[in-house]
Protein backbone atom coordinates (compact mmCIF):
# COMPACT_ATOMS: atom_id res chain seq x y z
CA UNK A 1 0.00 0.00 0.00
CA UNK A 2 1.36 3.42 -0.99
CA UNK A 3 2.16 6.11 1.57
CA UNK A 4 -0.45 8.67 2.52
CA UNK A 5 -0.04 12.36 1.79
CA UNK A 6 0.61 14.45 4.88
CA UNK A 7 -2.95 15.81 4.95
CA UNK A 8 -4.35 12.30 4.50
CA UNK A 9 -2.30 11.12 7.48
CA UNK A 10 -3.75 13.92 9.60
CA UNK A 11 -7.28 13.09 8.41
CA UNK A 12 -6.78 9.41 9.25
CA UNK A 13 -5.68 10.42 12.75
CA UNK A 14 -8.84 12.50 13.23
CA UNK A 15 -11.21 9.69 12.22
CA UNK A 16 -12.24 7.53 15.17
CA UNK A 17 -12.11 3.75 15.21
CA UNK A 18 -15.14 2.10 13.61
CA UNK A 19 -16.67 5.38 12.47
CA UNK A 20 -19.27 5.68 9.73
CA UNK A 21 -17.56 7.69 6.98
CA UNK A 22 -18.25 9.14 3.55
CA UNK A 23 -15.20 10.10 1.47
CA UNK A 24 -16.18 12.68 -1.14
CA UNK A 25 -13.95 12.90 -4.19
CA UNK A 26 -12.08 9.84 -2.95
CA UNK A 27 -9.81 9.72 -6.01
CA UNK A 28 -7.74 6.56 -6.25
CA UNK A 29 -9.07 5.33 -2.89
CA UNK A 30 -5.76 5.41 -1.02
CA UNK A 31 -7.12 7.19 2.06
CA UNK A 32 -10.33 5.17 2.03
CA UNK A 33 -8.36 1.92 1.86
CA UNK A 34 -6.21 3.02 4.80
CA UNK A 35 -9.27 3.85 6.89
CA UNK A 36 -10.86 0.47 6.17
CA UNK A 37 -7.67 -1.41 7.01
CA UNK A 38 -6.45 0.51 10.03
CA UNK A 39 -9.51 2.25 11.49
CA UNK A 40 -12.09 -0.44 10.59
CA UNK A 41 -14.51 2.22 9.38
CA UNK A 42 -17.86 1.60 7.74
CA UNK A 43 -18.93 3.57 4.70
CA UNK A 44 -17.88 4.27 1.15
CA UNK A 45 -16.46 6.76 -1.30
CA UNK A 46 -17.89 9.01 -3.99
CA UNK A 47 -15.86 9.77 -7.09
CA UNK A 48 -16.65 11.43 -10.42
CA UNK A 49 -13.70 10.24 -12.54
CA UNK A 50 -13.81 6.88 -14.27
CA UNK A 51 -10.11 6.41 -13.53
CA UNK A 52 -10.70 6.94 -9.81
CA UNK A 53 -13.66 4.55 -9.82
CA UNK A 54 -11.57 1.85 -11.48
CA UNK A 55 -8.75 2.33 -8.98
CA UNK A 56 -11.13 2.06 -6.02
CA UNK A 57 -12.75 -1.07 -7.44
CA UNK A 58 -9.32 -2.63 -7.99
CA UNK A 59 -8.63 -2.03 -4.28
CA UNK A 60 -11.90 -3.74 -3.38
CA UNK A 61 -13.44 -0.55 -1.99
CA UNK A 62 -17.14 0.36 -1.87
CA UNK A 63 -17.48 3.39 -4.15
CA UNK A 64 -20.10 4.90 -6.40
CA UNK A 65 -19.97 7.32 -9.28
CA UNK A 66 -21.40 10.70 -8.35
CA UNK A 67 -21.08 14.45 -8.75
CA UNK A 68 -20.95 15.99 -5.27
CA UNK A 69 -21.76 19.43 -6.74
CA UNK A 70 -25.28 18.01 -7.23
CA UNK A 71 -25.66 17.34 -3.52
CA UNK A 72 -26.00 14.26 -1.33
CA UNK A 73 -29.75 13.78 -1.45
CA UNK A 74 -29.41 9.99 -1.37
CA UNK A 75 -28.23 10.21 2.25
CA UNK A 76 -30.32 11.06 5.27
CA UNK A 77 -29.40 13.69 7.84
CA UNK A 78 -26.70 12.56 10.27
CA UNK A 79 -26.04 9.29 8.43
CA UNK A 80 -22.26 9.49 8.97
CA UNK A 81 -19.86 10.30 11.78
CA UNK A 82 -17.35 11.93 9.42
CA UNK A 83 -17.65 13.25 5.88
CA UNK A 84 -14.25 13.80 4.26
CA UNK A 85 -13.26 16.20 1.49
CA UNK A 86 -9.54 15.72 0.87
CA UNK A 87 -7.87 18.07 -1.64
CA UNK A 88 -11.17 18.35 -3.50
CA UNK A 89 -12.59 21.67 -2.26
CA UNK A 90 -10.71 23.68 -4.90
CA UNK A 91 -12.00 21.48 -7.75
CA UNK A 92 -15.76 21.74 -7.12
CA UNK A 93 -18.15 24.38 -8.48
CA UNK A 94 -20.23 25.00 -5.35
CA UNK A 95 -18.00 24.84 -2.24
CA UNK A 96 -20.51 26.45 0.16
CA UNK A 97 -23.30 24.06 -0.90
CA UNK A 98 -21.04 21.01 -0.65
CA UNK A 99 -19.88 22.00 2.85
CA UNK A 100 -23.48 22.44 3.95
CA UNK A 101 -24.40 19.04 2.53
CA UNK A 102 -21.39 17.47 4.27
CA UNK A 103 -22.58 18.75 7.63
CA UNK A 104 -26.16 17.77 6.93
CA UNK A 105 -25.34 14.10 6.36
CA UNK A 106 -22.37 13.97 8.77
CA UNK A 107 -21.86 14.88 12.42
CA UNK A 108 -18.42 16.23 11.53
CA UNK A 109 -16.67 17.24 8.34
CA UNK A 110 -12.96 17.04 7.58
CA UNK A 111 -11.62 19.24 4.79
CA UNK A 112 -8.08 19.58 3.46
CA UNK A 113 -6.97 21.90 0.68
CA UNK A 114 -3.88 23.65 -0.74
CA UNK A 115 -3.38 27.18 0.60
CA UNK A 116 -3.04 29.64 -2.27
CA UNK A 117 -1.93 32.29 0.23
CA UNK A 118 1.35 30.47 0.98
CA UNK A 119 4.38 32.76 0.77
CA UNK A 120 6.09 30.74 -1.98
CA UNK A 121 3.06 31.13 -4.23
CA UNK A 122 2.90 34.87 -3.52
CA UNK A 123 6.63 35.32 -4.15
CA UNK A 124 6.64 33.24 -7.33
CA UNK A 125 3.78 35.25 -8.80
CA UNK A 126 5.48 38.52 -7.82
CA UNK A 127 8.88 37.60 -9.27
CA UNK A 128 7.89 35.68 -12.37
CA UNK A 129 4.45 37.08 -13.22
CA UNK A 130 3.13 33.60 -13.99
CA UNK A 131 0.77 31.26 -12.17
CA UNK A 132 3.05 29.31 -9.83
CA UNK A 133 3.57 25.58 -9.59
CA UNK A 134 4.61 23.65 -6.50
CA UNK A 135 4.61 20.09 -5.10
CA UNK A 136 1.10 20.79 -3.78
CA UNK A 137 0.01 22.54 -7.00
CA UNK A 138 1.84 20.75 -9.82
CA UNK A 139 -0.43 21.78 -12.71
CA UNK A 140 -0.04 24.38 -15.43
CA UNK A 141 -2.72 27.08 -15.33
CA UNK A 142 -4.36 25.77 -18.51
CA UNK A 143 -4.40 22.15 -17.39
CA UNK A 144 -5.45 22.35 -13.74
CA UNK A 145 -8.52 20.83 -12.09
CA UNK A 146 -8.45 23.69 -9.55
CA UNK A 147 -11.24 26.17 -10.27
CA UNK A 148 -11.67 27.84 -6.85
CA UNK A 149 -8.32 28.92 -5.47
CA UNK A 150 -8.70 29.93 -1.84
CA UNK A 151 -6.49 30.76 1.11
CA UNK A 152 -6.81 29.66 4.72
CA UNK A 153 -8.35 33.05 5.53
CA UNK A 154 -10.83 32.68 2.68
CA UNK A 155 -11.95 29.33 4.04
CA UNK A 156 -12.28 30.68 7.58
CA UNK A 157 -14.49 33.49 6.25
CA UNK A 158 -16.63 31.05 4.25
CA UNK A 159 -17.20 28.96 7.37
CA UNK A 160 -18.13 32.07 9.37
CA UNK A 161 -20.58 33.28 6.73
CA UNK A 162 -22.11 29.80 6.43
CA UNK A 163 -22.55 29.27 10.16
CA UNK A 164 -20.05 26.41 10.22
CA UNK A 165 -18.06 25.84 13.41
CA UNK A 166 -14.32 25.22 13.08
CA UNK A 167 -13.43 22.66 15.74
CA UNK A 168 -9.76 22.33 14.79
CA UNK A 169 -7.52 24.05 12.28
CA UNK A 170 -4.32 22.19 11.42
CA UNK A 171 -1.89 24.04 9.13
CA UNK A 172 0.75 21.79 7.58
CA UNK A 173 4.29 22.74 6.69
CA UNK A 174 5.19 19.92 4.34
CA UNK A 175 3.93 18.65 0.99
CA UNK A 176 5.81 15.35 1.40
CA UNK A 177 4.64 11.95 2.60
CA UNK A 178 4.41 10.45 6.07
CA UNK A 179 5.39 6.75 6.34
CA UNK A 180 2.33 4.77 7.32
CA UNK A 181 3.99 3.17 10.29
CA UNK A 182 4.88 6.52 11.78
CA UNK A 183 1.79 8.63 11.19
CA UNK A 184 1.05 9.67 14.77
CA UNK A 185 4.62 10.25 15.90
CA UNK A 186 5.35 12.24 12.75
CA UNK A 187 2.45 14.65 13.05
CA UNK A 188 4.12 17.08 15.42
CA UNK A 189 6.81 18.16 12.99
CA UNK A 190 4.18 18.88 10.32
CA UNK A 191 2.16 21.28 12.43
CA UNK A 192 2.60 25.04 12.48
CA UNK A 193 1.37 27.57 15.04
CA UNK A 194 -1.92 29.11 13.93
CA UNK A 195 -0.30 32.57 13.86
CA UNK A 196 0.86 33.21 10.32
CA UNK A 197 -0.63 29.99 8.99
CA UNK A 198 -2.14 31.76 6.00
CA UNK A 199 1.35 32.90 4.99
CA UNK A 200 3.45 29.94 6.09
CA UNK A 201 1.38 26.77 5.49
CA UNK A 202 1.14 25.29 1.97
CA UNK A 203 -1.91 23.26 2.99
CA UNK A 204 -4.32 22.87 5.88
CA UNK A 205 -6.81 20.46 7.42
CA UNK A 206 -10.02 21.64 9.09
CA UNK A 207 -12.31 19.68 11.40
CA UNK A 208 -15.81 21.14 11.14
CA UNK A 209 -19.24 20.70 12.66
CA UNK A 210 -22.60 22.41 12.73
CA UNK A 211 -23.02 24.87 15.59
CA UNK A 212 -25.26 23.69 18.44
CA UNK A 213 -28.91 24.42 17.66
Amino acid sequence: MAELRVDQAVIADLVTEGARILDLGCGDGLLLEYLFRHKRVKGFGVEISEEGIRSCISRGLPVYHGDIDQGLEDHRDGAFDFVILSHTLQTIHHPRFVLQEMLRVGRKGIVSFPNFGHWEIRLSLLLHGRMPKSPVLPYDWHDTPNIHMCTIRDFEELCRESGIQIVRQIPLNSAGNVPQGAIKRSLAKHLLPLAGANLMAPMAVFLLERPPS
